[in-house]
């Protein structure tokens, strides 16, 4: 699926968009997702251990438009650089901004620049540039209906600002249905889940790469 409005893909961090609610809100168990080899993992296990967890990375992949690689690929690379780490006991953390930034600099050729401190506003200005914005939200965001629960602990690429400048369209690597995966909310909306932090990225984002959850560090 392609969004109209900013010609970029729509992704999910789960490989059958279909099955993101039953995953994400109804407990399916992720290994069960018959889609799960597409997503370049080694196994069930692998995938369901890991796409939780990729939300930064889905990210990446619909920045980088038609041609991005397969999304443990990306995985793959932004673990070489840190971006993801593993503890002794196995937990997943991630993602960290700071290598993450530098990964996509030097293997994708984006710019990407790392924004620990950042308004609504300043999210609109560097729409403005040009650039898409991971932003930090809670993933309750895909119920915008409902009080928010919190701020930040998941990554969505804002794509576009609305025409009047009050609102941003952005794709949502857990959104359970089409409107809520390729989404448009109000700033004042947006900004109730949003944690103040994020990732911005500039350069060719719509032909592909140039080559082959969130604490914001």
């Amino acid at each position: 699926m392609t969004c109209p409005a900013c010609r970029l893909p729509v992704h999910t961090q789960f490989a059958s968009p279909g099955l993101v609610g039953p995953i994400v809100e109804g407990g399916l168990d992720p290994a069960d997702d018959p889609g799960w080899a597409d997503s370049g993992a080694d196994s069930p296990a692998e995938y369901a251990r890991w796409a939780g967890h990729l939300c930064g990375v889905t990210c990446l992949r619909m920045a980088l438009g038609a041609g991005a690689p397969p999304l443990f690929a990306l995985r793959d690379g932004a673990l070489k650089y840190g971006a993801y780490t593993e503890d002794t006991e196995g937990a997943i953390r991630g993602l960290v901004y700071a290598p993450f930034a530098e990964y996509v600099r030097e293997v994708h050729g984006l710019e990407a620049t790392v924004h620990r401190h950042l308004s609504t506003d300043e999210i609109v200005a560097l729409l403005d540039e040009g650039r898409t914005v991971m932003a930090s939200v809670h993933y309750g965001i895909r119920h915008p209906e409902r009080p928010a629960p919190g701020r930040g602990g998941h990554l969505v690429l804002v794509t576009s600002r609305t025409p009047d400048g009050n609102g941003v369209h952005f794709h949502n690597p857990s959104g359970t249905t089409a409107t809520t995966r390729a989404a448009e909310l109000p700033l004042t909306d947006f900004e109730r889940f949003f944690a103040g932090r994020g990732v911005s990225l500039a350069g060719d984002t719509r032909q592909g790469p140039q080559t082959g959850a969130d604490p914001g560090a």
